[in-house]
């Protein structure tokens, strides 16, 4: 069973053709990084009129590069949420109109149900149940996979998510836009210890909160900060993020008793992030699964992933459907 992915969630306009929902056969990406940087975020206008431009040569040359062609696709799977509504909406209505124009059936998919399948797209792969942490710039949500489909959330972010902690301050350090990748290269050559900052752990709950973190760095920075160089900031403040989330995880095995995580985003391609979880891991004595780094981020193969179990469940969507910025899990 062939599956055209389509994601247009945020700043990267992305379509994948995935078979059986683990085999890629393509999965192209438009990033629209260049468009963004000099504003030091993403601007929502500007990304959706950039999806409207690429949505079709990126669609194009995924089915191009698949070896296939429309009438040959069992499905098209969209990202209907959550994320940026302009945005969502181009990759919404451009597949209800492939769909209806070549009579192929349509699925929605959830965006965070999306990262949670792109551990399937490589080998091994977990078994259900297991413990699922998405982190990305716009989400941070633990939850344990029981099967397709039924999901119980253990925690998620009461504010920033981790990856708008990264960007957020690497803004505050004048490093420019995205935070995650800066932050990694500088903290490469500075001293996770040179500065205490806190971990809000939330003791007694699973919930994330990185807002406080934020209010430290700029708080340290307008004291103290000409007196550090800035690679020992970057290194202190990955270091309280990768903590937090590491904690949480392993209270999350404890509570749960499942043996497996899975780590998914776009944070979730930081080398110290993916180090301590491994090392996590391997002292509970858990199996932990982290997807190559270019599957972290947005991409419409993990929502070709899910959206091969809607269609084998005959989880339809109608031409009527509407796109939806704050979908929960």
């Amino acid at each position: 069973m062939l599956i055209l992915g389509i994601d247009t969630s945020c700043d990267d306009t992305s379509a994948s053709v995935v078979e059986n929902g683990t085999r890629i056969l393509s999965n192209v990406i438009s990033s629209q990084t260049d468009i963004h940087t000099r504003y030091g975020g993403i601007v929502p206008e500007l990304a959706s009129r950039r999806h409207i431009e690429m949505i079709v040569p990126v669609v194009d040359e995924a089915v191009k590069r698949a070896g296939v062609s429309l009438p040959d696709l069992s499905a098209v799977a969209v990202c209907r949420g959550p994320g940026l509504i302009g945005s969502l909406l181009v990759g919404c209505s451009f597949a209800k109109a492939v769909c209806y124009s070549d009579d192929i059936p349509l699925v929605a998919v959830n965006h965070l149900e999306g990262h949670i399948f792109s551990v399937f797209l490589e080998t091994p792969s977990p078994e259900f149940p297991f413990l699922s942490l998405v982190v990305s710039g716009g989400h941070t949500s633990l939850c344990i996979a029981e099967s397709f489909g039924v999901y119980t959330e253990l925690g998620r972010t009461r504010d920033d998510a981790a990856g708008e902690a990264f960007d957020k301050v690497s803004k505050m350090l004048g490093c420019g836009y995205p935070g995650g990748p800066v932050i990694e290269r500088l903290a490469e050559h500075g001293n996770p210890d040179a500065i205490n900052f806190p971990r809000a752990y939330l003791p007694g709950s699973l919930d994330f909160s990185f807002s406080g973190l934020k209010t430290a760095v700029l708080n340290f920075l307008q004291n103290n900060g000409k007196d550090f160089p800035l690679e020992d900031i970057a290194a202190s403040f990955q270091a309280s993020v990768v903590d937090v989330l590491v904690r949480k995880t392993e209270w999350a095995i404890d509570k749960s008793g499942v043996g497996k995580v899975a780590l998914s985003g776009g944070v979730s391609a930081n080398s110290l992030l993916r180090k301590k979880m491994k090392d996590m891991g391997h002292k509970k004595t858990v199996e932990v699964y982290i997807p190559s780094s270019a599957l972290c981020t947005d991409n419409a193969a993990m929502i070709a992933a899910a959206g091969y179990h809607h269609f084998i469940n005959k989880n339809f969507a109608g031409l009527d459907l509407n796109p939806g910025a704050s979908l929960r899990l």
